[in-house]
């Protein structure tokens, strides 16, 4: 069921804050779309059915449950083609509403990027949406498992010196939303496919999340939350 945009807290504080990429401060989805749709039918599959599973995921992981016969082996060498494809195509890269004066907030507070893109995909798209890169960030060559592990973000915590219950997660995906539950975290779930997993708060975009601090480095997070 949604989480419950009326009965969800206003304000939320935090320590640190762990921020997903694709489709929380960037929005990626024409370039995703673009290149798994082609995967998909290549493979003979149905591009509406694979885009249900690709976002939030390494894309290897995406094929392991799209094609779960086939040796992991293929998957690891098709999605080193694919992230190469995907660095490679920016078009259509765009901010989140809200992300530039959001990630702006963050400037001098503990905060890190999540992501499952590799370091020279985050860097593209985030130089594509014209967006701070964070100084802490954990991106699919730091981490064993793809989300929906928790792995990634034990470690962005970890990085920061951060206990995981002081953190809040900001993500779009399923397997995003269910990384950070399961690593303890408290999840803000950003747009339109965040809504049905239950994060602790949902919001439509960055326009509707204010960062304040107090003198202790408490982060006051005040949402409007989405309908």
């Amino acid at each position: 069921m949604p989480a419950s945009t009326t009965t969800a807290p206003a304000v939320l504080t935090a320590k640190a804050l762990l921020l997903d990429m694709d489709g929380t401060i960037v929005n990626s989805d024409a370039v995703v779309e673009r290149c798994w749709r082609d995967w998909a039918v290549s493979h003979g599959l149905d591009p509406q059915e694979a885009l249900k599973v690709v976002h939030g995921r390494q894309g290897y992981a995406t094929m392991a449950i799209l094609l779960p016969e086939r040796p992991m082996e293929l998957n690891y060498a098709e999605n080193t083609v694919m992230l190469a494809r995907e660095t490679a195509d920016t078009d259509g890269v765009v901010p989140v509403g809200g992300a530039a004066e959001f990630m702006a907030s963050l400037d001098g507070l503990p905060h890190a990027l999540v992501t499952s893109a590799d370091a020279a995909l985050a860097t593209a798209r985030m130089t594509a949406a014209a967006l701070p890169m964070p100084g802490v960030r954990v991106t699919a060559e730091s981490v064993q498992a793809s989300k929906p592990d928790p792995e990634g973000f034990l470690k962005g915590a970890a990085e920061l010196g951060v206990d995981p219950a002081d953190c809040i997660v900001f993500e779009d995906s399923a397997a995003g939303i269910a990384a950070g539950r399961a690593a303890g975290m408290r999840v803000i779930g950003i747009g339109p496919r965040a809504a049905a997993h239950a994060p602790t708060a949902h919001v439509p975009d960055l326009t509707s999340v204010r960062v304040t601090t107090t003198q202790d480095g408490t982060i006051h997070l005040t949402l409007t939350p989405g309908s």
